[in-house]
């Protein structure tokens, strides 16, 4: 069986790495794990025909919403988060059946959520890119209220200059889902107040390279618990998985 995935470009990708070592470690001998960068999302189409022994697809950028209306059905979480990062391909009689998934929601639920404590029921959400929205999804689910950060003025959010020593005693959970201090843009940062961050306040960084980022560090030197998002990574790779094999 076939897995892979789509984007572009895809000259560094986790998702290879990480399915052929499982392959390799679990003795899956049956299997293989393809990169399919395609500039234009409706490609997928010829990848899935040209390819009789694909049964799976993960999606990266820039296909997360355009595949979308490509997909014969999509689960609930993917249709109410505007995005898919991953497809199962079933084949019967002759026909071919895509339904499009999000386990980015899954994997940043399921390492967020040992994390919580009871002073973090407001968040705050840096950037309003394809990666927040899964963000929103799962605080919604978890009933946790946020507001949008961004560097432009935009409907529904508020300017970084907004975010207060005031307010920060308010939002004791802090997301940064944009690539500021993604290597190798290293040095960069949210420009909030630190010094109005404490022990109650958990910052967690979607970026996993470097695995402590600059908003990692300053947050955690104001004793701030911290998480990268490299398990959430690792979860939503496994989730991956289980649903081709569903």
């Amino acid at each position: 069986m076939t897995f892979g995935l789509i984007g572009y470009p895809l000259s560094h990708s986790f998702s290879k790495k990480f399915f052929s070592e499982k392959f390799k470690n679990e003795q899956i001998s049956d299997c293989v794990y393809e990169l399919f960068p395609i500039e234009y999302a409706g490609s997928v189409s010829s990848i899935v025909q040209e390819n009789p022994s694909l049964r799976g697809l993960n999606v990266t950028i820039p296909h997360k919403v355009a595949v979308m209306s490509l997909l014969d059905e999509l689960d609930s979480a993917a249709a109410e988060i505007g995005a898919v990062n991953c497809i199962s391909v079933t084949r019967q009689n002759g026909e071919v059946f895509l339904k499009g998934f999000n386990t980015d929601a899954y994997g940043f639920a399921e390492s967020l959520k040992p994390l919580l404590e009871q002073q973090h029921q407001k968040a705050l959400i840096f950037g309003d890119g394809g990666a927040a929205k899964a963000v929103k999804y799962v605080l919604g689910q978890l009933g946790i209220p946020f507001l949008v950060v961004v560097r432009k003025p935009t409907a529904n959010a508020i300017l970084y200059d907004a975010v207060t020593t005031e307010l920060l005693n308010e939002y004791k959970l802090l997301i940064n889902t944009t690539p500021l201090g993604m290597s190798p843009n290293q040095d960069s940062f949210p420009p909030i107040p630190y010094q109005a961050l404490s022990e109650a306040h958990l910052a967690y960084d979607l970026v996993y390279n470097p695995e402590e980022t600059v908003f990692l560090t300053k947050a955690k030197e104001q004793g701030a618990k911290v998480k990268n998002g490299l398990e959430m990574l690792y979860l939503q790779a496994e989730r991956s998985w289980y649903i081709w094999n569903a």
